[in-house]
């Protein structure tokens, strides 16, 4: 597995789907609140509401996630935090395009009787 190839499988598994408070996500994700504070400005990750103070915010796992991928990009690439919610974002659309691409193959081999 390549490089790249981790940074994209980083997944975070919570059986229960709950949501984490901002303390919890600073925890989990070994990060500062600021470093969370500042992902949710850029857009990076973003609560479960819109509430704006900080210390009500609640996150669900797909945010725990992204924050994961987030610091392992800016850890290895070190790469800026426009720069994360760029490459995050087009790593999304990689994704999206992959599944695309393998539910189009399925449906083809299907067609064909294979």
């Amino acid at each position: 597995m390549t490089r790249q190839d981790q940074i994209l499988t980083v997944e975070v598994v919570d059986s229960e789907g709950g949501t984490f408070t901002l303390r919890e996500i600073c925890e989990r994700g070994d990060c500062h609140a600021e470093f969370v504070i500042k992902l949710v400005n850029y857009g990076v990750i973003a609560p479960v509401e819109d509430i704006p103070e900080a210390g009500q915010w609640q996150f669900d796992v797909a945010a725990l996630s992204r924050l994961r991928k987030a610091m392992r990009l800016q850890r290895d690439l070190k790469i800026n935090l426009p720069g994360l919610a760029m490459s995050l974002d087009l790593l999304d659309e990689v994704q999206e395009m992959r599944r695309e691409v393998d539910r189009l193959n399925r449906q083809l081999r299907h067609l064909l009787g294979e």
